[in-house]
């Protein structure tokens, strides 16, 4: 999303005002920890989870002070190693979050020297993370991340990479719907860019009225709020749980 994610879309785009419900998926980490990958479908949401959320993984293993390519490698097994093991009944289902399952996994892969070695060598040749994008993962806030410990840049990236998964999805709603440079601009008025257009200008660029944008604009900010718990889910083991994610992710981006 870009430095303009510093803040979050004001924040107001993620606040808790909006308590619309939300139909609580049984596809993603709660499917995973139910089944204890023992079956194919929750393997199959394992491994899904694995590539959305393995940036804040690399750039925790950098932080620590890995070279490059053996982040990488430590990264790529790591993966490897948590697709085979069964060991996810440690979740306390109370506090079953694959953000906090995640960050305590790879803090005792890295501590253990003979899994640590098995990862680096499982880790080359690996193409289960799509790793191609480390660079443009380093350039995310390298001057502050220089300022923040493992953890801090941990939890920075988690939240950024929800946040993108979030836009993601909505750009591609948008694409779908042929009004992709719509969703460019009501982007730019959401995250408040430096270009961010007046409601007038786009109103002139699109023959609408100011009156058809501010409505558009509300509908996109609700979609995005709706899209955002919805990211989180997967990513949590109660409906209960999302509520306490979203003010996390919000305490983290303002931080």
């Amino acid at each position: 999303m870009g430095a303009a994610a510093d803040d979050v879309t004001s924040l107001g785009a993620v606040g808790p005002e909006s308590h619309g419900a939300i139909a609580f998926t049984t596809t993603h980490w709660s499917v995973v920890l139910e089944a204890q990958s023992e079956s194919p479908a929750a393997q199959e949401a394992l491994e899904k989870l694995c590539r959305k959320y393995w940036r804040p993984i690399y750039s925790f293993v950098r932080r620590q002070g890995a070279a490059t390519e053996d982040a990488e490698d430590l990264t790529q097994g790591f993966f490897a190693l948590l697709l085979e093991r069964k060991d996810l009944n440690t979740v306390r289902k109370e506090k079953g979050r694959l953000r906090s399952y995640l960050l305590a996994s790879v803090k005792n892969f890295l501590a253990d020297e003979a899994r640590h070695a098995m990862a680096v060598k499982r880790g080359k040749g690996q193409r289960l993370i799509p790793l191609e994008e480390t660079r443009e993962c380093e350039r995310i806030d390298v001057e502050r991340s220089d300022r923040l410990t493992a953890d801090q840049v941990y939890e920075r990236h988690w939240a950024f990479t929800v946040l993108e998964q979030v836009m993601a999805r909505l750009r591609e709603e948008y694409r779908s719907a042929g009004n992709l440079r719509f969703f460019d601009q009501m982007k730019k008025m959401l995250l408040d860019e430096p270009d961010r257009p007046s409601q007038a200008q786009v109103a002139s660029e699109f023959d609408m009225t100011e009156n058809a944008v501010k409505q558009a604009f509300y509908r996109f900010r609700q979609r995005y709020q709706t899209l955002l718990r919805e990211e989180i889910s997967h990513t949590v083991a109660m409906p209960s749980d999302i509520e306490d994610e979203l003010r996390h992710l919000i305490a983290v981006v303002r931080a």
